[in-house]
């Protein structure tokens, strides 16, 4: 299971590495992980029958709004990849100040989906959904951080 979360999490990665800035390649890129991601959640997540319906509306609404912070994630590294090379201390401090501020949200809209999440269905569903998300998200950002360069101090 873990091998396949982490397949998925480098595949979505790599899709946006190489990614040009058309809206409509992203959204398009976002739809295919979010399949192959769905199918690994639904492996994992094991609501009830009863539950089955609340829950994966409810996912279906955490998805919406995770990429759109995914797409903000995407904007901020095609920024830092323009202007690593050159950036200034304040455009460095800026721009971490914006990836602190995403990375803040993204945690937050884990936390506040498993809270719907428990209040339609139970605390093992809740907690298979905060694990899933919680993983996938944690390999994307070792994913992340072993592709994008160390900032280096300009001599």
């Amino acid at each position: 299971m873990k091998k396949h979360v982490l397949l998925i999490a480098v595949l979505f990665l790599a899709s946006f590495a190489y990614a040009q800035s058309d809206k409509e390649e992203v959204d398009l890129m976002q739809a295919a992980f979010g399949m192959d991601k769905k199918a690994a959640v639904a492996d994992f997540v094991k609501p009830s029958d009863a539950q089955k319906d609340a829950f994966w509306k409810l996912y279906d609404e955490y998805e919406t709004q995770r990429k759109v912070l995914g797409k903000q994630r995407i904007e901020l590294l095609k920024q830092y990849a323009g202007q690593y090379q050159t950036m200034t201390g304040e455009q460095a401090d800026t721009w971490t100040k914006k990836v602190i501020e995403l990375q803040k949200k993204t945690d937050g809209l884990i936390v506040t989906y498993y809270g719907k999440i428990k209040a339609i269905s139970d605390g093992v569903v809740a907690t298979q959904f905060y694990q899933i998300e919680n993983y996938i998200l944690t390999g994307i950002r070792a994913e992340i951080l072993d592709q994008v360069p160390f900032l280096e101090k300009k001599k």
